[in-house]
C-alpha cells in the first residue's frame, strides 16, 4: 500500500487494476499541468533555491505540492526530480519550467510503471476491456 501526503496528511493509496493506474496516471498528470501552467507563478515561488532539496508532487486528486523528498529509504513510490529549485534563478523562467517539465514527465511514468510491476498486470488485465 502506497502512503502519500497531501497537505501534511498521509492517505493510503493503492490502484490496483489497470484503470485505477490510468486515473491515478491522469490526476498526477493534471495536477502538474495545473502547477506549471496555471498556478506558475504560485510554483514559482515555492521553488526558492536558497531552500534544501525540492521536488514537484502530483496527486492523483489532481492537486500538486512542492516538497521535501520522503524521508523513508527506499521510498515507496519513485521520487520526482530532485533539487528543481536550484536552478529556477540561473535560467530564464521558460527554460527552467520547460525542465521541471521534462522531470515531471519522466517521474510520471515512472510511477505508472511502478504500480504496472508492482501488481503484475498480465496479458488478460491490460487487454480485458479492448474490442476483440
Amino acid at each position: 500500500m502506497v502512503m502519500e501526503v497531501v497537505g501534511g496528511e498521509t492517505a493510503a493509496y493503492s490502484p490496483r487494476t489497470v484503470e485505477e493506474v490510468f486515473t491515478d496516471f491522469k490526476g498526477r498528470r493534471a495536477a502538474l499541468i495545473k502547477a506549471l501552467t496555471t498556478d506558475v507563478e504560485d510554483f514559482y515561488q515555492q521553488c526558492d533555491p536558497d531552500m534544501v532539496n525540492l521536488c514537484l508532487y502530483g496527486f492523483p486528486n489532481e492537486e500538486w505540492e512542492v516538497n521535501l523528498p520522503a524521508e523513508e529509504v527506499p521510498p515507496e513510490l519513485p521520487e520526482p526530480a530532485l533539487g528543481i529549485n536550484f536552478a529556477r534563478d540561473g535560467m530564464q523562467e521558460r527554460d527552467w519550467l520547460s525542465l521541471v517539465a521534462v522531470h515531471s514527465d519522466a517521474w510520471l511514468l515512472s510511477v505508472a510503471l511502478y504500480f504496472g510491476a508492482r501488481f503484475g498486470f498480465d496479458n488478460t488485465e491490460r487487454y480485458a476491456d479492448l474490442p476483440s
